[in-house]
């Protein structure tokens, strides 16, 4: 579903990613973790072409990512993507939220719109919500929305940027749970996350980021009891200390 061979991005002369290598296959679920300033969320934003690489190669879904806006558009209908903040329109209610993009990109008629975004909310389990606005949510109530709006596209691939950082700590379960839900049902995810619990049960293989480089690569149970790299390892004893 996705490959990324050799991908290299710089900010002026800083270089945020290097020599980046990692293919992620249909229906895999994929976190990636590491000490912040790591270029975790600018390794994902690329997959959407929000962040432009200037070396290297990304397809999805068979389709290269670069300076055709033909191929950055193609893309984007099939990535949907949930970030830190929630970036609702506040001026629209939740259903007219979700029903924008399907109605606009995907050219649905309202009805069916409106169908999608209500079974939308239902899985995201917010159905009540459906006439607010966001002002009249919770954050974790705003993030699900969110999700909901992403899912309307009926996207191939899900991004989640650190979703769960703008939370309360009692907020963080409910969205938790509802991407563990999406998990289930076989969809391809990649989830930035410092939610180390969430990853051991989650994730098919947790990718393991420091200093813009992929340093570890491996499944949950080799990742926390059996780290292969140094720097894994010193990551995995700060978390633990901090407990």
């Amino acid at each position: 579903m996705i490959q990324i061979h050799h991908l290299h991005k710089w900010y002026g002369r800083f270089h945020a990613l290097r020599d980046i290598n990692l293919d992620i296959s249909k229906g895999e679920r994929v976190v990636i973790c590491g000490p912040s300033g790591s270029s975790k969320s600018t390794l994902i934003r690329c997959i959407n072409r929000l962040e432009e690489h200037q070396q290297g190669q990304i397809i999805v879904d068979g389709i290269e990512l670069n300076a055709k806006a033909k191929n950055v558009h193609a893309v984007r209908r099939e990535v949907g993507m949930v970030f830190q903040q929630f970036n609702l329109f506040p001026h629209l209610t939740v259903l007219e939220n979700l029903i924008l993009a399907p109605m606009r990109i995907r050219k649905l008629p309202r009805e069916e719109a409106e169908d999608l975004a209500t079974r939308l909310l239902e899985r995201v389990r917010i159905p009540e919500q459906v006439n607010k606005y966001p002002n009249q949510l919770s954050g974790g109530q705003q993030q699900r929305v969110a999700i909901a709006r992403s899912l309307c596209m009926r996207p191939k691939v899900m991004l989640f940027d650190e979703p769960t950082s703008a939370l309360d700590p009692e907020m963080i379960n409910e969205v938790l749970d509802v991407i563990g839900e999406l998990a289930q049902d076989g969809m391809t995810m990649i989830c930035v996350t410092h939610e180390m619990g969430f990853a051991r049960t989650v994730a098919d293989r947790i990718v393991f980021m420091d200093k813009g480089e992929i340093v570890e690569i491996a499944d949950p149970v080799e990742f926390f009891e059996q780290p292969k790299n140094e720097r894994t390892r010193q990551f995995l004893g700060k978390i633990l200390q901090n407990r």
